[in-house]
């Protein structure tokens, strides 16, 4: 992070969105970001990383799965303004059909605490799909 926080990963992505509170290492998939860049690019809209490369220590604080994408730098959390979850969720899985991990994490009435919903990516070979 000292080093590459403000390098440019894609034409919207920039290292920093990715890192860990605390950490100034980030592992990143480069796949994660040509497809985080693709949503941007089809929504035409800012996407919020709110989670990328996570530490082992601060996943366990977040109660992050102990096999969880993200502690390999290939899973990011993420919002696109103004658009809802299943939307963009949808779009995702037409960039990952039969492979990554998609997770749907909807602000809706059995969530009303959540400040937004988001959407969870990941570039695991198998196929994962789930809601929250």
């Amino acid at each position: 992070m000292s080093r590459d926080s403000t390098r440019q990963l894609s034409p919207n992505f920039k290292v920093r969105e990715f890192a860990c509170k605390g950490s100034d290492v980030v592992l990143l998939d480069d796949e994660l970001v040509v497809l985080l860049q693709c949503i941007r690019e089809h929504f035409g809209k800012p996407v919020h990383i709110t989670s990328g490369y996570r530490t082992a220590a601060h996943n366990a604080a977040v109660g992050g799965s102990k096999s969880s994408q993200h502690l390999l730098g290939r899973a990011a959390d993420f919002y696109v303004e103004g658009v809802d979850v299943a939307t963009v969720a949808a779009y995702a899985e037409t960039l990952l059909p039969s492979r990554g991990g998609i997770g749907r994490y909807p602000k809706d009435a059995a969530h009303p605490k959540r400040r937004t919903g988001w959407v969870h990516i990941d570039t695991r070979a198998g196929k994962s799909r789930w809601k929250m």
